[in-house]
């Protein structure tokens, strides 16, 4: 129930909405200069003009001259005339009403909001002017006027879905900033006081509409970022002082709101953190911030350099919507690349740039092309063993081998951007994807798909009588969350730990992770719940090929052994209803995944063993008691693990 100063709130709201829709806002011309705070593009284009990114901003920018946008890892084409509302990849279109009377969410009428809202950030015009200053061809400076001028034509202010969402306002409006900031100078005179009019009247709706009460996540943090840069860049707006005041306020605010003492953010997604962080991260380049402020702000990079590895790669805990705050083109997987070199670059933190070309994808133009010159490099960090208490993460780096498990609740409220993950793992070694996270695929498009990318059964986890830890309600809420506790977690030279439980439904699910260093793994599994039958499933998803070799035990591609015990039957499967992955938003692709079932009464346990020591055969078998005996390689090792306020493993012989 909403309170009634939330009510007043949203009174206010609406009556400003309709001053707006009826008086819109107008502004004097501003001097056509680069923008004062933002590094100067020239040299920004001198020190990239030979690189491979300036050759790949070039080639994306000649896609965009054709009408052809890369959008989601695709390429949509919409011919000559640009539609605006329409949903390129499922052909639906939507009217001109009232912003507010716009129902984005519902597919049948506006098709997929996500996809026509990616087109209608308009970054791909940034990439126009990025060609322009690189190779001076006026096509490109051409193309992007007549975009800019088409789209104020084809969505009058406040009217149709292009204003239905305040956080695409803001996107759209840092794109035009970074277009006024790049080529502001060489745009003809009535052209700029017309599109300086249409960014002005993009600032007075994110002051009227923030996502105070409505989605107080990343909406409001990327609403008040972009608000800020528009007061702080663009003076001589009306109420220019007024948005930059506010906007730096709600932004600290929600620093500390979002973002926790561990530098996770709280929508508990990795690809939502990574978004977070861009956002903070330009408020922080563009304004001096507090101790407190900088701080959390290197712990966020600290806790996405953990997640990504020494490979450089994004795993897609919770929700992926495939977006970007600046430059969303190339690997998905690879984005985080660019963020930490901002932050290397920024924090003097050279171990985080092992990939000195991901410096002019995004630090070059927020800190200047001097950061290209001879910049402090490091070797990534090779070993880490780090729990993460407020995400309740935990990471574990050693010879190549990357473990997360995710020990954490859902996220905060509602938990929108969270999926029924909890005690899942994902494994890398090396390059090989062993275990993954399939993604996320959609969000509106089918209903039946977003449960099922977000459910537990896609996730390398425990389903028990197939209900999910999480009850759904809609496409961005939970009805009901599981409660998490970790029990335990431990690490020295020989050993890594790692013990949680997960309850829901009056079931409670215990993992217990054991590394042996350097290339096992074990895991058990114990469910205890509600007398009578109950029929569990433990689910693993690989991201390589998986052979059987033995009962019980399976190859993934050419590095590692997965051998299982604790269920009467297992299929392994790709397609059908749980064998996907979707590596970018709005596509899948089939990928293999083995359930193991059991049908009986609590409390049962399932046993798994990941080997990587390159052994070509494995047995798990039964042991004494509860326990269970793992041979490979020549060895032996008894195992079992021990009741108690925590887990505690018990290794017979090894």
């Amino acid at each position: 129930m909403r309170r009634p100063r939330e009510i007043a709130f949203r009174v206010r709201q609406e009556a400003s909405n309709l001053r707006l829709a009826a008086f819109p806002p107008e502004t004097t011309s501003v001097e056509p200069a680069p923008l004062a705070g933002l590094p100067n593009p020239d040299a920004v284009a001198e020190a990239l003009r030979h690189t491979a990114f300036a050759a790949e901003v070039i080639a994306l920018a000649e896609m965009v001259l054709a009408h052809r946008f890369p959008l989601f890892g695709s390429v949509a084409d919409t011919g000559p005339e640009i539609d605006w509302r329409r949903d390129c990849i499922h052909g639906i279109s939507s009217g001109l009403p009232y912003f507010r009377l716009v129902r984005y969410l519902d597919f049948a009428a506006v098709g997929d909001h996500k996809i026509v809202w990616e087109l209608n950030r308009h970054q791909h015009l940034v990439l126009l002017a990025q060609a322009w200053l690189l190779t001076g061809r006026r096509e490109f400076l051409a193309e992007l006027t007549a975009q800019i001028d088409d789209w104020i034509d084809a969505n009058p202010y406040m009217r149709g879905i292009n204003w239905a969402s305040a956080l695409e306002v803001a996107f759209r409006a840092v794109s035009w900033l970074w277009i006024y900031h790049i080529a502001g100078a060489d745009l003809e005179s009535s052209f700029r006081a017309r599109f300086l009019s249409a960014l002005c009247r993009h600032g007075a709706y994110l002051e009227a509409n923030l996502s105070v009460y409505f989605s107080p996540n990343t909406h409001l943090l990327g609403e008040a970022v972009a608000l800020h840069a528009l007061g702080l860049l663009f003076p001589s707006f009306p109420r220019a002082g007024d948005w930059a005041r506010q906007a730096a306020q709600i932004v600290a605010e929600q620093m500390e709101a979002q973002v926790r003492e561990d530098g996770s953010h709280f929508e508990q997604s990795s690809y939502y953190h990574l978004y977070a962080l861009d956002m903070f991260l330009f408020h922080q380049i563009l304004c001096e911030t507090d101790a407190g402020y900088t701080g959390k702000l290197r712990r966020m990079a600290e806790y996405l350099a953990a997640l990504m590895g020494d490979t450089g790669k994004v795993p897609m805990l919770g929700d992926d919507d495939g977006g970007r705050f600046f430059h969303p083109y190339g690997a998905r997987e690879h984005f985080g690349r660019a963020t930490l070199a901002t932050c290397a670059v920024l924090f003097d933190r050279p171990e985080w740039l092992a990939d000195r070309a991901a410096i002019g994808e995004q630090a070059a133009w927020w800190l200047g092309g001097e950061s290209l010159d001879n910049p402090r490099t490091a070797a990534p960090v090779s070993s880490l063993a780090r729990l993460f208490p407020d995400a309740g993460v935990a990471i574990i780096q050693d010879e190549g081998l990357h473990i997360i498990c995710d020990a954490g609740p859902f996220g905060s409220g509602s938990g929108g951007h969270s999926h029924s993950d909890t005690l899942a793992i994902v494994v890398r070694l090396g390059a090989d994807e062993i275990l993954i996270d399939p993604g996320t695929c959609t969000y509106v498009a089918d209903p039946a798909l977003r449960n099922c990318f977000r459910g537990s059964a896609a996730h390398n986890t425990v389903r028990v009588d197939g209900v999910d830890q999480g009850v759904a309600n809609g496409p961005f809420s939970w009805a009901s969350k599981p409660e998490v506790r970790i029990l335990g977690w431990r690490s020295d030279p020989n050993h890594a730990w790692l013990a949680a439980e997960c309850s829901f439904a009056k079931i409670r699910h215990r993992r217990s992770l054991l590394l042996l260093r350097p290339f096992l793994l074990i895991v058990a599994d114990q469910i205890d719940g509600l007398a009578g039958l109950h029929r569990l499933e433990q689910f693993w998803h690989f991201g390589e090929p998986v052979t059987p070799v033995a009962p019980g035990t399976l190859r993934i591609g050419t590095s590692a052994l997965l051998s299982f015990k604790g269920g009467e039957r297992s299929d392994l499967s790709e397609g059908a209803e749980f064998g996907w992955r979707s590596p970018v938003f709005g596509t899948k692709a089939t990928a293999p995944v083995l359930c193991v079932q059991r049908e009986c009464e609590l409390p049962a346990r399932f046993w798994a063993v990941l080997d990587f020591s390159g052994a070509r055969d494995a047995t798990l078998s039964d042991g004494p008691g509860t326990g269970c005996v793992y041979r490979a390689g020549g060895r032996e090792i008894s195992l079992d693990y021990e009741e108690g306020s925590a887990l505690a493993w018990k290794l017979a012989s090894v």
